[in-house]
């Protein structure tokens, strides 16, 4: 049990990957790849990035991919398929890791964990400094720079979204004078108000250990760690993906975002898919990846 937000997080990335290791995938566009680059540090801890670019000078948009699994697994790794086929499509791309909660799983009632959250979105914001700080080497436009990804990655990619300066939550993971902006975002079921995915989600104990306690215990950071509380008419486009049926993510998530983000002004185009869990399967896998894309070719290519 303890397990499934982070096995589950993995399959839908997995699904994802082997989408984009075939079809568009066999294209032979010419791709630079560079593994295991320092993008800052957090106390002791390097952050790594893996990134794909394609041949030329551009300057190309960007995207950053984070990857899920309960902000307490998974790994970069995750999307090495995406990222090898956003540079076939134009971008440079590049898939995070970034600071993960450590804890005792064999222990029935855990109740600490480290890092909490803001840790995770600190490190998430600077990667998007680190790669605008590094666009000229890398050929990247950086007006035209995205984010996305799934389940906890999702919600890291909307609060980089939603968020800035003055919701102090910069961090000092490098760079800071950059910018952590960014101009689209894909939310692939991802959390966007805590208290309720805290009440309604199979899987509380996760958001729990997240937050460093239940919402009466630490109000404030279920607020601070909620992308809705951020919503601005001035935000990026988002499109959140969202499957029906999904019990660790309920969908009231996605909705409660895409009523936030409309009456706001904000623009939010939200896709549910019936009969689809924590994670996509069948005919949504493509879907799901053709509609991201679109998206990020509507809003990031000249």
């Amino acid at each position: 049990m303890r397990l499934t937000s982070r096995v589950l997080a993995a399959r839908a990335c997995a699904a994802f990957i082997m989408l984009c290791l075939t079809g568009e995938a066999a294209r032979c566009a010419e791709i630079t790849l560079e593994d295991n680059i320092t993008y800052g540090k957090a106390g002791g801890t390097e952050l790594k990035l893996d990134l794909a670019r394609p041949e030329g000078n551009g300057p190309f948009p960007a995207i950053v991919f984070i990857h899920g699994g309960g902000w307490s697994g998974g790994n970069r790794q995750a999307y090495s398929g995406a990222i090898r086929e956003a540079a076939r499509r134009g971008y440079v791309a590049a898939t995070i890791s970034y600071r993960l909660m450590k804890f005792d799983e064999k222990k029935k009632e855990t109740t600490t964990a480290e890092p909490i959250f803001p840790a995770q979105i600190h490190d998430a914001k600077a990667a998007i400094r680190w790669v605008r700080a590094n666009a000229e080497k890398y050929h990247v436009d950086t007006n035209r720079i995205g984010v996305t990804g799934g389940s906890a990655g999702g919600h890291l990619s909307l609060l980089v979204g939603l968020t800035d300066p003055s919701s102090a939550l910069e961090g000092d993971s490098g760079n800071p004078d950059q910018s952590s902006r960014v101009q689209a975002v894909v939310n692939v079921f991802g959390p966007t108000e805590i208290v309720s995915c805290y009440e309604k989600s199979s899987v509380a104990w996760i958001f729990r250990l997240f937050m460093g306690g239940t919402p009466a215990e630490a109000a404030e950071r279920y607020k601070a760690a909620s992308p809705v509380t951020y919503v601005s008419k001035d935000d990026p486009p988002v499109l959140t993906l969202q499957g029906d049926k999904d019990a660790l993510v309920p969908v009231e998530q996605a909705k409660l975002l895409d009523e936030t983000m409309k009456a706001a002004g904000a623009p939010h185009t939200l896709v549910i898919y019936a009969g689809q869990g924590h994670g996509f399967g069948g005919e949504y896998v493509k879907k799901s990846a053709d509609e991201t894309w679109a998206f990020f070719d509507k809003h990031l290519k000249k």
